[in-house]
């Protein structure tokens, strides 16, 4: 009994954690997050799943989110981590599921330049996982190494090295294509 009044005084209770609202967050980064997860997958539709799926892990989880700042880099790897997950179990049933209906190209876009992005595309995901995580994030996600580091949990110079690599095999890929 005397636990419990103490408790309801206040004086052993822990202190709140600061929740994130999850709908500014929404907001705030769902364009972007389904900008990224296209990366990983053939389908508008299912990239959009995914960051839905995303923010609802997040949104389960955000009180055990220490660093509010922080949000934004472990929505992205949620997404990187369902965009994974998506793919692998879309290898091991590709048999047993219809295919995919491509998104239909813009008016504006032309063959040329469907045939260089669809290289380009090929390229990064014939990389090994960390080099594409880290030139995706880095040159189609416009984040700094820093926040690459943080959002995969690797060092900065990790980060370099990743990118570094990945660069390279892309260009003598591309330059082969050509």
């Amino acid at each position: 009994m005397e636990v419990a009044s103490l408790t309801a005084q206040g004086s052993l209770a822990a202190p709140a954690a600061e929740v994130p609202d999850v709908a500014v967050l929404f907001d705030a980064e769902a364009a972007s997050l389904t900008r990224l997860a296209r990366f990983y997958v053939d389908d508008t539709t299912a990239a959009e799943d995914l960051v839905q799926e995303a923010f609802i892990r997040f949104a389960r989880s955000s009180g055990r989110l220490r660093d509010q700042a922080r949000a934004a880099a472990y929505l992205r790897s949620i997404v990187i981590n369902l965009a994974r997950d998506h793919n692998r179990r879309g290898f091991v049933s590709w048999r047993h599921r219809p295919p995919a209906h491509p998104d239909a190209p813009s008016a504006a876009e032309t063959a040329e330049e469907r045939a260089e992005r669809a290289a380009v595309v090929d390229a990064l995901r014939a990389l090994p996982r960390r080099q594409r995580d880290c030139v995706t994030l880095r040159y189609y996600y416009d984040m700094p190494v820093a926040e690459i580091a943080a959002t995969l949990g690797l060092s900065a110079n990790t980060v370099k090295t990743h990118l570094q690599r990945g660069l390279d095999t892309l260009g003598t890929t591309l330059e082969a294509h050509r």
